[in-house]
């Protein structure tokens, strides 16, 4: 491997390991809250303890897990952000609901995408939305628990899936 080659690897590294800093320090300062100097710096220390650890396991060497920033990716947070809304109103008048409707039962996809990381995708967005949750990714099959019949059938139809697969297009 030539010396060029081998420099420009090390820029990739370092850059995505600068990149990964950086957001881990921007989301410990917000989310934290807390500023005073002790915290900062406590919160520095763990941002590069685990910028160490992620280089250690090997996390900057490919593009495995490598994210697909764009509009597409912010489209699918809107729409997913809008189908946590509507599935956390049902579950809630499901919940307050005197009889409660309930029809629990465990439904099996299969994702369309074969990537590792839109399959996770996929059942971390299935987990988020209330009333169900993805049990087991083996394969490309997903198992869910669906609180309501409803949401069997809304997950069976595969819009959640055909939209992470969708990411996967250039």
């Amino acid at each position: 491997m030539s010396q060029s080659n081998q420099a420009s690897k090390l820029t990739r590294r370092l850059g995505r390991a600068a990149i990964l800093f950086a957001l881990l320090i921007v989301a410990w300062v917000i989310w934290s809250g807390h500023y005073q100097p002790l915290l900062l710096i406590l919160g520095l220390f763990s941002c590069l303890l685990t910028v160490y650890l992620t280089h250690r396991m090997g996390y900057f060497k490919n593009n495995v897990f490598a994210l697909r920033f764009g509009v597409r990716l912010l489209g699918y947070w809107a729409w997913l952000a809008k189908e946590v809304v509507r599935s956390s109103l049902d579950v809630a008048r499901i919940v307050l609901s005197p009889s409660l409707p309930i029809s629990p039962q465990v439904v099996e996809i299969t994702a369309t995408a074969d990537h590792p990381v839109d399959q996770a995708m996929l059942g971390n967005s299935i987990t988020l939305t209330p009333g169900t949750l993805a049990l087991d990714v083996y394969e490309g099959r997903i198992k869910v628990h669906c609180l309501t019949a409803a949401g069997a059938d809304d997950l069976l139809s595969g819009g959640m899936d055909r939209r992470v697969a969708a990411l996967r297009k250039r």
